[in-house]
């Protein structure tokens, strides 16, 4: 977003006394009179953002995803989906990344609850180069993908970024596209489509399913809403096997969405999830947890052998 200050003179930056976690401190301390620290108070800070963006201003909310997507939910669901401002949720600290810190805060439903919002779009950063290509399309858009185009001039956004380092997923030409989903390694046998870091650990999970002789696809969904239908639908008439990998409860996330997808399509192929199943996380080394909780390599290999089992 520090990137893009200079170019624009809209984009504002609001935080919710995290900013020194966020990082957003750093755009802060470059464009002071385009930052606000609003204090822990995450549906005052949406509030603020709607007057702003009523304004003209392009308003980036950057605080923890687990609080911006409940106690910033109502603000949600009135300003960006009902009334169609053209607010960009930054959800920092995705799935289990705030692994210290412990249940209370992951953000383990933040893709679930705000892909039912009308309106909304909603991403999952994978590396660092989506997550520049996120942002400035963020600033780029002008219209609402869902609804009447008057209600907004610039489409609200959810963008769901994780704490640790992520290994570069993308060749550095990639041309990214909204609404759409990029096949990042070919495969014949199975189709892992993951989202955020999980795209990382599908392409080592498919490294390691090579060496068993099966052929994995790894996708890498970094739209969640609107979901790449077209794409989907293809990997699994071609490869007869699906994985859904996501750092995120499997209710109502990247692996229920996929799920809608091939049932309206009537895809019948042998289908898996890795996520959390249906429970909260603990404190930990983050490490630690994803393995305990089966959202490792480990986990997504052992599931595409079982999918590839099925068919």
């Amino acid at each position: 977003i520090k990137k893009y200050g200079e170019l624009n003179k809209d984009i504002v930056v609001l935080d919710a006394d995290v900013s020194g976690s966020t990082k957003s401190a750093m755009f802060g301390k470059e464009y002071p009179d385009r930052f606000y620290n609003c204090g822990i108070c995450e549906y005052a800070v949406m509030g603020m953002a709607a007057g702003m963006a009523k304004s003209g201003k392009i308003p980036f909310v950057n605080t923890f995803a687990v609080f911006l997507t409940t106690l910033g939910s109502l603000a949600a669901r009135t300003f960006m989906s009902y009334s169609g401002l053209p607010i960009k949720m930054m959800g920092a600290y995705g799935g289990m990344s705030d692994a210290f810190d412990g249940a209370t805060h992951h953000a383990l439903e933040d893709i679930a609850m705000m892909r039912t919002l009308p309106g909304v779009n909603v991403m999952v950063a994978s590396d660092a180069q989506i997550t520049d290509w996120m942002v400035k399309t963020a600033i780029e858009v002008k219209e609402p993908m869902f609804g009447p185009p008057s209600l907004a001039s610039r489409a609200p956004m959810h963008i769901c970024i994780s704490r640790d380092a992520a290994p570069d997923c993308h060749p550095a030409d990639a041309k990214f596209e909204l609404g759409k989903g990029m096949v990042v390694r070919e495969g014949s046998d199975v189709t892992i489509i993951a989202c955020g870091l999980m795209v990382s650990t599908a392409i080592t999970a498919a490294e390691a399913l090579a060496s068993k002789g099966i052929s994995a696809r790894v996708v890498d969904m970094y739209c969640i809403k609107p979901i790449d239908a077209e794409l989907i639908e293809k990997c699994a008439k071609e490869t007869g096997a699906v994985v859904t990998a996501e750092e995120h409860s499997v209710i109502g996330g990247l692996g229920g969405a996929v799920a809608e997808v091939l049932a309206k399509a009537g895809c019948a192929v042998p289908t898996e999830m890795v996520g959390m199943q249906d429970r909260h996380g603990e404190s930990g080394p983050y490490k630690d947890i994803l393995h305990k909780y089966g959202m490792d390599a480990e986990a997504v290999a052992a599931a595409a052998e079982k999918a590839v089992s099925r068919k």
